[in-house]
């Protein structure tokens, strides 16, 4: 008895020692293959689509912008993200994203403007079935330039077990009808524990477009950290972001920038939709004091007759009773930018966890002082 008891001991212990070995394995997998990008990084721009015309931005001419988080085209009304306390991990199928692709890409052609700037954009993701999301977009949006940046490309992440998320290759892309001349990709400040494997990298790209008074229109896509350990994790970002703006204005040049912040941009939502008591660090108030002593602007769209919000947490699907709703989405713009409207476009969450938003705009030239 005692020889088949310590036989059954020494199995137990040998499985414990290969489960030990192979999580072991796998977690010394995915820190050793986590590698940030470099600062820095010149991106390749595709002007081929752009019509002669559009070779320069004008000014004093009224210009739009669309942002979009297209939420890797998983996030139809019926699907929750687990990490925000859904179920999926996974787009419902490949057919599905195809399909929710196709309909962003019908909106994109509907809104119509002069610049697009998107993110949670895949490559190449175990998630979204292999769908090469970006390639969509380019080639259906063929008359505008082009940019995409890198957010991440992951390791496969076993997570959650039943499903995992798998690996992702995935980033931001930049829509111009003008000729864009350079871009520039910027890694963001990011949590260096190991929150650092859930919220992975970030960056934001910048890309510059000539304008009619010789200086730059530069646009800025960003995508900034939802689940990092702290608020401050994300002001940091948008502190080294703002400051960069910064230097552009003083260099003369135009600024708008246009993203997910992350933040909640709209002092008046909690009124409107659902947000009190709620505490994550996606839905912290917009630091408002990272804009102190610059020329930089924030604008979150509201519509005061129709409030529309530009996302609703993935907690489940989006009927769901009590379910949050918030505007984390808007721009970033220098003074020497006229905002002229700015509006969340209400798609009742249709394609994504967010609604786009959509902003028109002007160059509005500093008059220089004349000499006597």
């Amino acid at each position: 008895m005692k020889k088949k008891l310590l036989l059954a001991l020494k199995v137990l212990l040998a499985l414990l020692l290969v489960v030990i070995i192979v999580v072991g394995g796998y977690l010394a997998y995915v820190f050793i293959s986590y590698d940030r990008v470099e600062d820095r990084v010149e991106l390749s721009v595709n002007n081929d689509g752009v019509s002669s015309e559009n070779g320069i931005v004008p000014t004093n001419e009224a210009l739009t912008v669309t942002s979009y988080n297209i939420g890797f085209a998983a996030y139809t009304r019926d699907y929750g993200f687990f990490m925000d306390g859904g179920e999926e991990s996974r787009a419902f199928s490949k057919d599905a994203v195809n399909t929710n692709m196709n309909d962003i890409i019908a909106l994109l052609n509907k809104l119509d403007t002069d610049f697009y700037l998107l993110d949670e954009v895949d490559v190449d993701a175990t998630r979204t079935y292999g769908v090469n999301e970006v390639k969509m977009i380019t080639e259906a949006k063929s008359g505008y330039a082009n940019v995409f940046a890198e957010n991440w490309d992951s390791a496969y992440l076993f997570y959650p077990v039943t499903c995992p998320t798998g690996a992702a290759y995935t980033g931001l892309v930049t829509l111009s009808r003008y000729n864009i001349t350079s871009a520039l990709r910027r890694s963001l400040p990011k949590d260096t524990g190991v929150m650092k494997i859930v919220d992975l990298d970030r960056c934001y790209s910048v890309s510059r477009i000539p304008t009619s008074d010789g200086k730059e229109l530069v646009l800025y896509t960003f995508h900034l950290s939802a689940y990092s350990s702290g608020a401050g994790i994300g002001d940091g970002q948008l502190e080294m972001m703002i400051a960069d703006m910064q230097k552009e204005y003083k260099a003369g040049n135009y600024v708008v920038g246009g993203g997910d912040f992350n933040k909640n941009l709209l002092a008046s939502s909690p009124k409107n939709w659902n947000q009190e008591g709620v505490e994550m660090s996606w839905t912290a108030a917009f630091p408002t004091n990272v804009l102190k002593d610059t020329n930089i602007s924030l604008v979150g769209p509201y519509d005061e007759t129709n409030p529309v919000p530009s996302c609703r947490d993935a907690n489940g699907p989006a009927d769901k009773e009590g379910q949050l709703r918030i505007t984390v989405d808007g721009f970033l713009v220098s003074d020497n930018i006229k905002v002229i409207s700015s509006e969340v476009y209400d798609t009742d969450f249709a394609y994504s966890d967010h609604n786009p938003v959509v902003m028109t705009f002007s160059l509005e030239p500093t008059v220089e002082p004349s000499e006597e």
